[in-house]
């Protein structure tokens, strides 16, 4: 099988553990409970390299897009954000998939930015555009929580990565 035919499957694979995540829960609390999608994004940017969890962050955010035809350009233009970040603190933070494994703190750092950052960002265009009423212990609860949930994933990929990943190339 081609290298490129191997991303694409896996790229589509996990954007739809991305969709069944995000489907399961409901709105608002999807923005709240997202370690594994932000889990799937970080295997993904990891597995994939360069652009990696944005493939990955578009696949699921067509998926959930069409689930959620509403505010489907909103599903959609935050989930490419968030493979966009977090492909973007990866790079920024020197994640670097070896052999030898990925350095837990810069991972765990980059995922913890890159969720509550766009969990932020999503609130707030939800109540800007009148998706979501305006709730300040929502909020603070999302930034709380998405900020717990990026260390989680960041700590679980860390994990998964080191021990049984890291040989694993694309």
């Amino acid at each position: 099988m081609r290298v490129e035919t191997k991303r694409l499957a896996l790229s589509t694979l996990l954007g739809v553990v991305v969709f069944l995540s995000k489907t399961l829960v409901p709105s608002p609390f999807d923005k709240m409970f997202i370690v594994v999608q932000a889990l799937i994004l970080t295997l993904g940017g990891l597995l994939l390299r360069r652009m990696g969890a944005t493939y990955v962050a578009v696949v699921g955010g067509v998926l959930t897009a069409f689930w959620r035809a509403e505010s489907a350009p909103f599903t959609f233009v935050f989930a490419l954000l968030y493979g966009l970040f977090v492909d973007g603190f990866l790079f920024i933070f020197k994640v670097n998939p070896t052999n030898d494994g990925v350095k837990t703190n810069s991972l765990v750092v980059s995922i913890t930015l890159s969720t509550a950052l766009i969990g932020l960002l999503s609130n707030y265009a939800a109540v800007a555009f009148g998706l979501l009423p305006r709730n300040p212990m929502l909020e603070v609860g999302i930034l709380i929580v998405g900020t717990l949930n990026g260390i989680a994933a960041g700590y679980l990929a860390s994990i998964i990565w080191n021990r049984y990943l890291k040989n694993v190339r694309f």
